[in-house]
């Protein structure tokens, strides 16, 4: 089989290969080798190598997750070296395949996601896009990448000490739900049959592999068109109502985006830092369809992003009625419900919204 491969890295003029560990596979080595393949140019038709021979992976173009090598001037892209401390900038966990691949290479595929391949290739000079870039290739990590890098890298996303000295146990197993569970299960199991010829037994492997790549890629294509062509141009919709905040409460308190409802928590998070002491938005209000006669929304901001607590509920009092019974314990027409929980509720008009929400916030 070795040598089969040897051959084929020798003969195949002028198409990049590029180099995995056979074997079980895990998440990030296969999303390592989807975002080359599928978002990188130079890639486009690469072959895939999967091997643990060393002579085998120095004929390969680019190595990911195997080869004991960290080294992006050659492509060398291991992170299992004893030496290993890299992180993403900025984050404290230690990076896998899956986050080194994407630290060098993501901005690159951002960009052309965005439309920008001469910016890509060549450097952004315009510091607004640059900016843009800046902001999703961070938030992408943040929210998908990180997590397969603290998996293969075996880190917690909670303090193990820190939690059993609180006494807390999980009330049950979630596991199976993550991404690193969801490519682990494309594994062969123990007792499937393996076809007596290596050569074949490889390649069956290796299929499996290439299914599993696709699998974790087509969940980070997910990712990167929401936060390209969503969640990046909702910035300057919450930046504008934002700005305008204070024509519906003095204190700035409540924030109406105007037209629809847009990804709004991560921006509003980042516009507070940026103005320290300028206090804290703690409703927001839009429509439920960006139509004249719609509802609108009166949602209370968490005190974090993933929060089921927010920074201020609406009253108790309020909550799990609706329609004329809560038009007559809130004192305010046109309402149409307020959730068990206090953390969203509705009302026919804006006007009502926002007579809701100020009320609220005198309770």
């Amino acid at each position: 089989m070795a040598e089969n491969a040897a051959k084929r890295l020798k003969t195949d003029n002028g198409v990049v290969a590029v180099g995995t560990h056979n074997g079980h596979f895990h998440a990030d080595e296969a999303l390592a080798v989807y975002m080359l393949r599928t978002h990188i140019p130079l890639y486009s038709g690469a072959r895939l190598v999967r091997t643990r021979d060393p002579a085998l992976l120095a004929e390969c173009h680019t190595v990911v997750d195997v080869g004991g090598e960290y080294d992006p001037s050659r492509n060398r892209f291991d992170h299992h070296q004893r030496s290993f401390a890299t992180t993403f900038p900025g984050r404290p966990t230690k990076l896998s395949s899956a986050g080194l691949v994407y630290m060098h290479f993501g901005r690159e595929i951002i960009s052309r996601r965005l439309g920008r391949p001469q910016q890509a290739a060549e450097g952004d000079d315009d510091d607004n896009n640059s900016e843009q870039v800046g902001l999703v290739w961070r938030k992408i990590y943040e929210s998908f990448i990180e997590a397969l890098d603290a998996h293969d890298n075996g880190i917690s996303a909670y303090d193990s000490a820190g939690l059993a000295a609180a006494g807390l146990e999980k009330k049950f197993s979630d596991g199976g739900f993550t991404l690193g569970a969801m490519v682990g299960r494309l594994n062969p199991n123990w007792n499937d049959p393996i076809p007596d010829d290596p050569v074949a037994a490889q390649e069956a492997e290796d299929r499996r592999f290439e299914l599993a790549s696709q699998r974790i890629g087509e969940e980070f294509d997910r990712d990167l068109d929401y936060f390209t062509r969503a969640w990046l141009p909702a910035r300057e919709v919450v930046a504008q109502a934002f700005a305008g905040r204070q024509e519906y409460d003095g204190e700035g308190r409540i924030l109406v985006l105007k037209r629809q409802s847009a990804p709004w928590k991560d921006h509003l998070y980042s516009l507070e830092e940026q103005q320290p002491g300028g206090g804290k938005v703690l409703h927001v209000l839009y429509p439920e369809k960006p139509v004249p006669d719609a509802k609108w929304r009166i949602q209370c901001v968490p005190v974090a992003k993933d929060s089921f607590e927010s920074r201020k509920p609406l009253p108790e009092a309020w909550r799990g009625f609706r329609d004329e019974e809560l038009d007559g314990i809130s004192g305010v027409g046109g309402s149409v419900f307020v959730h068990a929980s206090g953390f969203i509720g509705g009302n026919k008009t804006f006007e009502g919204a926002l007579a809701m929400a100020k009320k609220a916030l005198e309770i």
